[in-house]
């Protein structure tokens, strides 16, 4: 596999000066009746004018000759190097890739929606320029790829598997982990570097969306009743030890029983309850 090595270039503006020494040079060979030199000096100082390339900040060139790599030129600047070389320009600044959502399947087999945007940049110019066709749309794809098999890995959340450790909707910033780090494998042919990945977009699809929101509310509903329901139990508890430590009333099992029951009854009731005044006695 082809690795970037960096190649020195010479600054542009020391072959400028040559370039103005140049035909000073021309001239007094003219003068000499050195027509042949002339000649040939002239032919030296249009050929070397191909030579200058700019360079600037966060930018480099893929220097070729006749096909074959000779190394990268970071040298910020104007730069002069050989005339014959082949100069592909590669930008190293970050880029932002925002991935189309996509529909896939989850672990269990339910069908979500997802997408992706990953931070990424260009580490190996020479692995980027010559071990792939179009590193842009080779970061494109296997992106997609990646995310695909992120869905088919994990379960979109613990409703139908309450003991699993990770989900996609609860689990963010290891389901974002793990996507950088899956990104980072699969890039690195191309002497890419996933700087920051995170899951986008993630939802149920259309087509199951309204009845998995239903099944969310009823857990929530029974959770929230679960809730109530154990501390009614609790306050009903506290209320018959306190009766029988005061001892403000005697009651036997049947009329305990109807105290819980009505104790429930207001207190796991979703509506106020209106109180009634009994008027005779205990018993009637």
């Amino acid at each position: 596999m082809i690795k970037e090595k960096n190649y020195s270039t010479i600054s542009g503006y020391v072959m400028l000066l040559v370039h103005l020494a140049l035909p000073a040079a021309i001239y007094l060979v003219l003068v000499q009746d050195l027509l042949w030199l002339a000649i040939l000096l002239g032919v030296i100082w249009l050929f070397t004018l191909f030579g200058y390339f700019i360079n600037n900040p966060n930018q480099s060139k893929v220097l070729l000759l006749f096909g074959a790599y000779k190394g990268t030129s970071r040298d910020v600047g104007l730069r002069w190097t050989n005339p014959f070389y082949t100069k592909k320009h590669i930008s190293l600044r970050a880029r932002n890739f925002n991935g189309s959502t996509l529909k896939v399947n989850d672990k269990l087999g339910n069908p979500i929606e997802i997408a992706a945007v990953l931070v990424w940049q260009v580490q190996d110019t020479a692995r980027a320029m010559l071990e792939v066709d179009d590193f842009g749309q080779y970061v494109v794809i296997q992106s997609e790829a990646a995310v695909r098999h992120l869905a088919n890995t994990f379960p979109y959340d613990n409703f139908e598997d309450e003991v699993v450790d990770l989900t996609l909707r609860a689990s963010t910033e290891q389901v974002n982990e793990l996507l950088e780090h899956e990104l980072n494998a699969r890039l690195a042919r191309a002497g890419i570097h996933v700087l920051e990945a995170r899951i986008s977009h993630l939802a149920y699809a259309q087509e199951i969306a309204g009845a998995m929101l239903q099944r969310q509310q009823a857990t929530a509903v029974v959770a929230a009743r679960r809730q109530i329901v154990e501390g009614a139990v609790g306050m009903v508890e506290m209320a018959l030890e306190r009766l029988s430590e005061k001892q403000i009333v005697n009651l036997d099992e049947e009329r305990k029983a109807a105290m819980v029951s009505n104790l429930l009854v207001v207190l796991c009731g979703e509506k106020g309850t209106q109180a009634v005044v009994n008027a005779g006695t205990l018993h009637h």
